[in-house]
């Protein structure tokens, strides 16, 4: 992970809350209020995702042993996002490549880190 995914999530809420997201471009029923609060719904995830995900790299590059395990809680988080909303187009049955495609990102893109960060983690046992 690096910086750009930090602040992805960050970007796309700036973009929607100035209303700049084309109508043609936005997810079906855009503008029903329902789903305005569905997607807002997320900035509850997607912004921990990012301030976790940042502040991990920091110390990361820091060389700071707390790096890596905030790291992983953004990846987690990240992943939870995008499995959120392929849930949710699952469910209603909508399928566009515009939305799908992002989020299939942000549900995958995290396995493989989680993964090398989980290698590079030692169990301590309990005291």
């Amino acid at each position: 992970m690096n910086a750009r995914h930090g602040c992805r999530f960050v970007v796309y809420f700036a973009v929607a809350g100035l209303g700049l997201i084309p109508l043609e471009w936005a997810f079906a029923d855009y503008t029903n209020p329902l789903m305005v609060d569905w997607n807002w719904s997320f900035l509850w995830i997607d912004l921990p995702a990012s301030a976790t995900g940042l502040a991990g790299l920091r110390l990361m590059r820091l060389g700071r042993a707390s790096g890596p395990p905030l790291m992983l809680v953004s990846l987690a988080l990240t992943m939870a996002s995008g499995l959120m909303a392929i849930a949710f187009w699952t469910l209603r049955g909508d399928f566009s490549l515009a939305w799908w495609i992002p989020n299939l990102y942000l549900m995958l893109f995290p396995m493989p880190a989680i993964v090398c960060l989980t290698r590079g983690m030692s169990v301590r046992p309990a005291p």
